[in-house]
């Protein structure tokens, strides 16, 4: 019994079937691991540049706003106008649940005729993520504190123009948890000033004329 037991563990020890198998299985965690870190990172890329493409796309869009405007009054901003900015970026970032872990700023940056002061004339956003204008709200720069501009580099408006300047934010919602890469936040900016004539003036003090507008839009 004994000599069997012996030749077995020879025959056992000499045996290099099933190696293959047994490296593949020892190994096959690390490669599984580095496949979901490597579709983590890319995931992550692509939604920072939209966040990114967001930002250009709402200021671009906000600075056309009435240039399809024949009449021979200069435009005004309404609420319905930019309400579509809004939610033409709403429905662009989707794919990635922008609307309920982003934000977008959207502030009309523009030159006081009367004291030559940079200040926000007005501002509007969407999403539900928690956070502020790092440049103030509405109204800021026009009395109190100056405001030397917005962005990076500095940013100013030029008289009897404006400056449409976008600030998107976004937590990241990663694919497989908080594990590789955590939930960190994405900040862009974006400015385009103004495309064509348009009336700062509008008929309210706003800055924008009244009309229907979503009471999320309102910074609060």
């Amino acid at each position: 019994m004994m000599c069997q037991v012996i030749r077995f563990a020879r025959r056992l020890k000499r045996d290099q079937r099933g190696v293959s198998f047994m490296e593949f299985a020892l190994i096959l965690p690390i490669l599984v691991t580095l496949g979901f870190y490597g579709t983590e990172l890319a995931w992550m890329a692509t939604v920072n540049m939209q966040v990114g493409q967001i930002a250009s796309t709402v200021a671009d869009n906000a600075s056309r706003l009435g240039q399809t405007d024949n009449s021979a009054v200069s435009p005004t901003v309404t609420e319905t106008m930019v309400d579509s900015v809004m939610t033409g970026a709403l429905v662009q970032g989707s794919s990635f649940k922008f609307e309920d872990n982003g934000r977008i700023i959207l502030s009309s940056l523009e030159r006081d005729s009367a004291t030559g002061r940079q200040y926000i004339h007005w501002q509007r956003c969407r999403g539900k993520l928690a956070v502020v204008s790092r440049y103030g709200r509405e109204k800021a720069g026009l009395t109190g504190t100056t405001l030397a501009g917005m962005g990076s580099p500095l940013i100013t408006a030029v008289p009897n123009s404006a400056v449409m300047f976008a600030e998107v934010s976004y937590t990241y919602q990663p694919l497989f948890g908080s594990w590789f890469v955590g939930r960190p936040t994405f900040r862009r900016e974006a400015a385009f000033i103004v495309r064509d004539d348009r009336d700062l003036r509008a008929s309210t003090a706003s800055g924008v004329t009244e009309g229907t507008s979503p009471a999320q839009s309102r910074c609060s």
